[in-house]
């Protein structure tokens, strides 16, 4: 089957790889959609991120939907023709921290597409996969394809908005809006977030965001000064998303946000110097949002009964022969928010 595989930045191929036997408690998965992610831009544009490098070949991808092929003879509840969106994420359920419900942190955790441990962890941009029963979640009918692949970042979202606690009432902002921060719109709102803003540097990702449900939307190219009335009174903002890994962006907020709030970390960029002196002066509560694990069932049955819905946040669907057009087209902020390969 074919695949695609990352030599070096810049350097990604068609090759053929091949498919492992089913196990008892596997499943031979026929992919169809596959969307690409920002750290699949990483590996793509840059080799890597921070000290993660590509050191051997390795096929990209974690966010992917498909068809299943065969089943194991230890497999209950799934049949061939099935369609299912597949968790990335397969820790080891030993350790202490899958012990203690934190499989996110798990310390022989392997995922999807990923250069962090060597040898490396083979992706699911591949036209076919074997995967773990438990990692398969059956899509509805009226799901795509497309929808079922972005159960994924859907799943970074809503692990973000666990983080922050209730959101029942609660003004919400969100400092970035590539996918992740649009979903963290989404799924605030979701969660019973009132007033949500969002801010970011680039007119088309801005109009998405407002497609999906923000309330305000500010372009702080055009407006450096655009979150000034929300620094009244200390503050009006009860949780900050800050999904850009810009340090300007986080510190930015910090006026807008009240004291006592709480801030959530999702983007990743380079290490940040932080305003210790309004951090404790306000009593803010820092907090990273690492991933996901029960998240992904919950984002697929948020998609199966429409409940939500990313359908907004595709911006074009490319075969994997093009992948070169499809890793292009997804970097460019100004024409697209989601990018999805198609494996058909």
């Amino acid at each position: 089957m074919d695949a695609l595989v990352i030599h070096a930045a810049g350097d990604l191929r068609v090759e053929e790889v091949e498919t492992p036997p089913v196990g008892a408690g596997q499943m031979r998965v026929r992919v169809r959609c596959g969307g690409i992610c920002g750290s699949d831009l990483h590996y793509y544009r840059h080799g890597g991120f921070g000290t993660v490098r590509v050191r051997e070949p390795m096929v990209l991808g974690h966010e992917i939907a498909g068809v299943i092929e065969e089943v194991g003879s230890a497999v209950d509840g799934y049949r061939a023709g099935d369609r299912i969106a597949i968790s990335p994420s397969r820790p080891c359920g030993l350790c202490r921290y899958c012990q203690q419900g934190l499989q996110n942190h798990c310390l022989d955790m392997r995922y999807y597409g990923s250069a962090m441990r060597m040898p490396h962890v083979q992706g699911a941009f591949r036209q076919q996969i074997v995967v773990e029963a438990a990692q398969a979640h059956r899509l509805a009918d009226h799901v795509s394809d497309a929808e079922g692949a972005l159960a994924e970042p859907l799943a970074v979202a809503l692990h973000a908005v666990n983080r922050a606690g209730p959101l029942l009432g609660k003004h919400v902002l969100v400092t970035g809006c590539g996918p992740i921060g649009a979903l963290a719109v989404i799924a605030a709102r979701r969660a019973g977030a009132t007033r949500i803003v969002v801010t970011d540097v680039g007119a088309a990702p801005l109009r998405t965001a407002e497609r999906i449900g923000a309330d305000v939307a500010i372009d702080m190219a055009a407006q450096p000064d655009g979150l000034g009335p929300y620094a009244a009174d200390k503050g009006r903002f009860d949780v900050l998303f800050e999904a850009s890994g810009n340090a300007q962006a986080l510190t930015g907020a910090f006026d807008a946000l009240r004291p006592r709030g709480i801030v959530v970390q999702l983007g990743l960029g380079g290490e940040m110097t932080l305003p210790m002196n309004s951090v404790v002066a306000k009593e803010f509560d820092l907090r990273g949002a690492f991933r996901f694990h029960a998240e992904f069932a919950t984002a697929v049955e948020l998609l199966n009964q429409r409940l939500v819905d990313v359908r907004p946040l595709i911006s074009a669907t490319l075969p994997y022969r093009d992948a070169a057009r499809a890793f292009a087209l997804a970097a460019d902020r100004s024409q697209a928010m989601k990018v999805v390969l198609s494996f058909d």
